[in-house]
């Protein structure tokens, strides 16, 4: 094989795995012939203080009525990917949920984080056999600024929209403590 038929082949195989491998690439989407559950509404807004409050809206449908529980994944650059975390969903939400979750952004592995920190915020649903629905992700930066957040679109701009469940993921400052970098998660 010449040289450029080499580039080409290895050109290939890297975006492939870029795609596969990197948040914002590639969607998880549900099983063809399964009845996976469908996230078929979600928000959450663009850029915010560290320490603020997170709200992560999303709506989801289970054509079988057994949707058991949220995933939450997030990648922070100059760190990497942190464990996911799962909110278990009551039972009057198994079948259709209209809620947030909130994430208090503020952790103890982290007293402060660097002006413009960039994450990846992936959401996704399970049902009890263990099904997947699509992945929604969320780029998010953490800006010093007082930003006037405006009011979620429909369907989330009712009244009496519950919580969900807290996001239990902490944060890490790369430059604040330099052990953290051995402890990422892929």
């Amino acid at each position: 094989m010449n040289n450029k038929g080499f580039t080409l082949v290895f050109c290939v195989l890297l975006i492939s795995l870029w795609l596969v491998y990197l948040p914002g690439g590639v969607q998880a989407q549900p099983k063809l012939g399964t009845h996976a559950p469908i996230i078929t509404h979600s928000y959450a807004i663009e850029k915010g203080r560290y320490g603020d409050v997170l709200k992560i809206y999303i709506a989801a449908e289970d054509p079988n009525g057994d949707m058991l529980r949220v995933a939450t994944t997030v990648h922070q650059v100059g760190f990497g990917r942190h464990s996911v975390d799962w909110i278990y969903l009551k039972k009057e939400y198994q079948s259709r949920v209209v809620g947030y979750l909130q994430w208090n952004t503020y952790g103890s592995k982290a007293t402060t984080l660097m002006e413009w920190t960039n994450i990846t915020i992936g959401v996704s649903v399970f049902d009890k056999a263990g099904n997947e629905s699509n992945v929604v992700v969320f780029p998010f930066e953490f800006i010093s600024d007082v930003i006037s957040n405006p009011p979620p679109p429909a369907p989330f701009d009712k009244a009496g929209i519950p919580r969900l469940g807290h996001v239990n993921i902490n944060l890490y400052n790369p430059a604040q403590d330099g052990s953290a970098s051995g402890n990422v998660l892929r």
